[in-house]
């Protein structure tokens, strides 16, 4: 089955945005996301390992979630995917903001959209009966 008619054939929530929305909100998430990063990168402070660490971790799990979402036809794992994203992310905004405030706040909106997309992820697994 193509991947993209199995999601088109599921039941989504009430709030689901229409498609078109998906690659303009995340593109301008990506740029925010690099400039936040430079911004963490260039401002003063002690040792940013374990920022950086974790700013590459979030990276990696929303990277990963479209494979396991629509790859792998796996809501139920995607969504465990997205609540790691979001907790790991979440520990990114806090240790970006010892460092710079502003690299913190251009993280904000990736954080409302995820935990959207938590809203979004949870509802298509509830009422398509994948739980």
């Amino acid at each position: 089955m193509d991947n993209m008619l199995w999601y088109h054939n599921l039941n989504k929530p009430f709030l689901n945005p229409p498609d078109w929305i998906f690659a303009p909100v995340w593109a301008l998430i990506y740029i925010m996301m690099i400039v936040s990063f430079i911004i963490f990168l260039k401002s003063g402070g002690g040792n940013k390992s374990g920022a950086a660490i974790l700013f590459m971790s979030q990276l990696v799990l929303n990277l990963i979630w479209s494979p396991v979402f629509f790859g792998n036809m796996n809501p139920k794992g995607a969504l465990i995917v997205i609540i790691l994203l979001v907790i790991t992310l979440l520990w990114t905004i806090i240790a970006f903001y010892k460092y710079s405030k502003t690299a913190a706040i251009l993280l904000i909106p990736y954080f409302v959209w995820v935990i959207f997309a938590v809203y979004l992820n949870f509802e298509i697994v509830r009422l398509n009966m994948y739980l």
